[in-house]
């Protein structure tokens, strides 16, 4: 691929011209279907995740820094990223249905779920704002910490440290169950 051509995809996505995306599936998208079915080993689901990985490149076309990482890197690292989501959301739910199958882990029962806990996301105005941000995008929006970095703008160690402090707060709050409500969100 040319530089020229590079720059111009970059421009066109940044103007949010329809004619970036085309572009980006003519110039790029056998190699990241590529990279989507090394990861999964499944071409239809690569399929499914080529289309997701476009939509977040085109909803995050605007932090995209040339000085940082070259267009393909940062196509690569989207699309890798979205592949190993689906893969691990694919994991956890055989995981769980395994385990609700020979297990009681998962069986709580209504006796054991408490009203307070289901309004978490109502909550969340207990705690400092910018832990409620992290909370929000990691639990309720199903990001992962590297994409909330990319999206928040903040570090990822800082997505991790306002994770587990927020994580704190809302203890406070709730008790130690809280943890194990939101761990059976993800």
């Amino acid at each position: 691929m040319s530089i020229l051509l590079e720059k111009h995809i970059v421009e066109l996505l940044q103007e949010r011209n329809d004619k970036a995306i085309s572009l980006l599936y003519d110039n790029y998208g056998d190699t990241l279907l590529g990279v989507a079915n090394k990861v999964l080993r499944n071409e239809e689901l690569a399929q499914d995740v080529l289309q997701e990985s476009f939509v977040k490149i085109w909803k995050k076309a605007d932090s995209y820094d040339p000085t940082k990482a070259k267009l393909f890197t940062w196509l690569f690292r989207i699309t890798r990223n979205t592949a190993i989501d689906k893969l691990r959301s694919l994991n956890t739910k055989t995981d769980k249905e395994i385990q609700i199958d020979v297990s009681d882990v998962y069986n709580l029962g209504i006796e054991s779920t408490r009203p307070e806990f289901m309004d978490v996301q109502e909550h969340l105005d207990k705690i400092e704002e910018k832990y409620q941000i992290v909370l929000d995008a990691l639990f309720f929006q199903g990001m992962t910490q590297q994409e909330a970095s990319e999206e928040l703008g903040i570090p990822l160690g800082t997505i991790k440290s306002r994770l587990k402090i927020g994580l704190r707060e809302l203890r406070k709050v709730y008790g130690p169950a809280v943890l194990l409500l939101l761990i059976n969100m993800i």
